[in-house]
C-alpha cells in the first residue's frame, strides 16, 4: 500500500488523489464550471446573437469593447467562464457545510440559479462598467430567472453532488 493511497482511504484532502481525483474540489468546480458555462453561452447566442462576448467584455472595458476585435471577443468568452467557475466554486464551498445542497440538488440548483441571477442582473451589471440596469419587463424578469435556473443553477447542483460527495 503506497502512501498515496493510505492517504485517500483515510480520507486525507490535501491528497493530491482526492483533489484531481474523481472526487473533491478541483473536478466538481471544473465539471460544474465548465457544463453550466458552456449552456449559459450558448443559450445566450441563441437569444442574443453571437456578440455577447462583446457585451460580456463592455462590463469590464465599458462601451469601447463593442467596437473591439478578436482580442476583446476571446476577453469576454474568458470572463464568461471565470464567472461560471467562480459561482460554482462558491456553491461548492457552501455545500461543504450546508449539506443540503449536495442532497437536494434539484430544489437547491433551482434556487441557486435564481440566485445567481438575480446578484448578476441587480448587482454586477449595474456596478459594472456598462452600468446596465432597469427598467426591467416582467417577460425579461422570468426569462432570464427560467434560463439561469435551468442552466446555471441544475448543473451547478448536480455536478458538486456528482464529484464532490
Amino acid at each position: 500500500m503506497t502512501a498515496d493511497s493510505t492517504a485517500r482511504s483515510l480520507g486525507n484532502a490535501s491528497s493530491p488523489g482526492i483533489l484531481f481525483g474523481k472526487r473533491g474540489a478541483l473536478p466538481a468546480i471544473a465539471a460544474g464550471g465548465l457544463i453550466a458555462g458552456t449552456l449559459d453561452l450558448i443559450q445566450a447566442f441563441i437569444l442574443f446573437g453571437r456578440r455577447v462576448p462583446l457585451v460580456i467584455a463592455a462590463g469590464l472595458l465599458g462601451k469601447p469593447a463593442f467596437h473591439g476585435g478578436a482580442a476583446t471577443y476571446i476577453l469576454g468568452v474568458l470572463l464568461h467562464f471565470f464567472i461560471a467557475f467562480s459561482v460554482t466554486a462558491i456553491y461548492y464551498a457552501a455545500s461543504r457545510r450546508l449539506t443540503f445542497l449536495i442532497e437536494h440538488p434539484l430544489v437547491c440548483g433551482l434556487f441557486y440559479g435564481m440566485a445567481v441571477e438575480s446578484v448578476m442582473s441587480y448587482i454586477v451589471l449595474p456596478l459594472s462598467a456598462l452600468h446596465a440596469k432597469g427598467p426591467y419587463t416582467l417577460h425579461d424578469v422570468l426569462l432570464g430567472l427560467a434560463v439561469h435556473m435551468t442552466v446555471i443553477g441544475l448543473p451547478i447542483a448536480y455536478s458538486v453532488r456528482r464529484f464532490a460527495k
